[in-house]
Formats: structure tokens, sequence, C-alpha cells
């Protein structure tokens, strides 16, 4: 496993007990130490985990509105916890990272999906998460990156600081 996808994956986990737990908690740092000491001791990227879930918190209302706007058939609450934050980092590195290449950010929350997700939870995320792209495409590929839902009709599904 990369040390990427294991922190994509760290970062996913600590979102989830986050969700899980009512978004409650105002300061990560501990959920995510938790973390690394039960999932990961020796690894030691740290700062690509935390950028992820600062970002992911920073950006969560538009994210969000991704999520809704392109999920239709799925209201935000209905999502499960697992699937819900693996697109939320889906579209916070899809969307918002100019550092990572789109079908990279694609591709990585495809993979966590098929791995602690659900049986279609790989084919969800990659519906949802290849929409976005599709309709968002040119903007993203000017490097601009945008800062709410595009407008426009939806596109076919694809195959394929902490403190707030």
């Amino acid at each position: 496993m990369s040390n990427r996808h294991l922190a994509r994956t760290i970062a996913m986990q600590t979102l989830f007990s986050w969700d899980f737990n009512g978004k409650q908690e105002k300061d990560l740092t501990d959920l995510i130490e938790q973390n690394f000491k039960q999932f990961a001791p020796k690894f030691n990227d740290h700062g690509f985990v935390k950028g992820i879930i600062n970002g992911v918190i920073n950006h969560e209302a538009e994210i969000d509105g991704y999520i809704t706007k392109y999920a239709t058939e799925w209201p935000l609450d209905q999502i499960t916890i697992v699937d819900r934050n693996i697109l939320r980092i889906g579209v916070y590195e899809l969307v918002f990272d100019k550092d990572i290449p789109s079908k990279v950010a694609i591709n990585e929350a495809i993979e966590i999906a098929k791995t602690f997700g659900g049986e279609s939870s790989g084919k969800f995320v990659n519906g949802v998460l290849g929409a976005i792209y599709k309709d968002v495409a040119e903007t993203l590929e000017k490097t601009e990156k945008p800062a709410s839902p595009a407008g426009g009709p939806q596109a076919e599904v694809l195959e394929e600081p902490i403190n707030k």
C-alpha cells in the first residue's frame, strides 16, 4: 500500500469517527494521533493526512453541496457514513486540491470505497465523482478549481489548522 493511499485511509477513518460522533469535536488532533497509533504506528506523513482533513472541514459546506447535487437519488444523511466521508475526501481532492491530479483523486476514492464500503460503494463513488469531473472538467483543467458546484446538466455516470 502506498504512503498516500494509507494517508487517505487514515483521513477517512478520522473523518468517519468525527462524523459518526455528530461532528462535535473542534480539534481532531487527538483523533488523528489515535488513528495513527492504531492503524499505522510507523507512518510518517502526518502532514498529508492533516491537510486532507483540514481541507475537508474547511470546505465542508461546499463539498456537501457537490455531493447533494450529484448524488441526486441519495440525500446526504442517507449516504452511509463511510461513503459520505470517502466522497468528501474525493470531492476535496478533485475540486479544491490543485496538487492532486483529477484521475488520482477519483481512483483513490474508488479504491478506498471498495475496501471499506459496501458492495456497491465503489460504483457509487465512481458515479458521483465521475459526474462532478465531467461537469467541471474544463474548470479543473485550467488549474483554477471552483469554490461551489458548477451549473449545467448532470453528466452521465462514468465506468470507472484542524480547528473549525
